[in-house]
């Protein structure tokens, strides 16, 4: 049996039934497209209070889900880290790219959840809901994303720092629409995805945000005005683990 398939077979806490429902509606139509009798029937509860009874409401309830994946995540790339530190690393722009994916996927390999919604889940809300996304995290769980980026600043080629904010921004926008599409299809069980279940497609993904980032500044760009950021060039907001930067 399948760890996903052994997990499912697994019963939940009802608070957790909740919030691995709410998770996968969210990740699916938006916090806005999901009633709380929605997520209460969909967690198989009889109770239709019972949402209010564990969380208070569904703002609550998004907010713990926000503080619990970007917790995981932040937790294992500070591991991750802590390791390539350990041997004098990271030595490459490489090394820091994949810091930055393999600690963002296969999130269900440490939860008590059957599959990843997570990052779909945040990509919804960082768009439609931007305060409730910043409220919950409060500026915290992304000491990892935010180690890489000191990292990046070292290793990428050289460039007026406001330009490597800038590519920051894209690295954010590719790395959470990327991880959000790769769940998306392995959430998919109609039919094999063998694309997105490769080892190797992750491995070209990180060649990829390689190469974003050690691409060398145009000469004709030197010279330009870089808008936005704060003193320095650095980002003025860098929300939960994953890198949302906003600027």
């Amino acid at each position: 049996m399948s760890k996903a398939a052994s997990i499912e077979a697994r019963p939940l806490p009802a608070r957790e039934q909740i919030k691995l429902a709410a998770r996968r509606l969210f990740a699916e139509r938006g916090m806005d497209g999901v009633t709380v009798r929605e997520i209460v029937e969909a967690s198989g509860q009889k109770n239709h209070g019972s949402l209010s009874y564990y969380f208070g409401t569904k703002e609550a309830l998004v907010r713990e889900l926000v503080t619990d994946g970007a917790k995981l995540i932040d937790i294992r790339r500070n591991a991750y880290l802590d390791g390539l530190e350990a041997k004098g690393g990271p030595k490459s722009i490489r090394e820091v790219a994949e810091a930055l994916v393999y600690p963002s996927v296969n999130l269900a390999e440490e939860t008590d959840t059957a599959e990843d919604s997570y990052i779909r889940f945040i990509a919804l809300l960082g768009m439609s809901h931007r305060d409730l996304f910043m409220e919950a995290l409060e500026n915290r769980w992304n000491s990892g994303y935010l180690r890489c980026l000191d990292h990046l600043r070292r290793l990428m080629p050289e460039m007026p720092e406001a330009a490597k904010n800038q590519r920051f921004v894209f690295l954010g926008a590719y790395l959470t629409g990327v991880i959000a599409a790769r769940e998306a299809a392995l959430a998919d069980r109609s039919r094999p995805h063998p694309m997105w279940s490769a080892e190797a497609t992750l491995r070209h993904f990180i060649d990829t945000i390689t190469a974003l980032l050690a691409a060398p500044l145009d000469p004709a760009l030197a010279g330009e005005s870089w808008g936005g950021g704060g003193a320095g060039g650095e980002p003025r907001a860098v929300v939960g683990s994953v890198g949302m930067i906003l600027d």
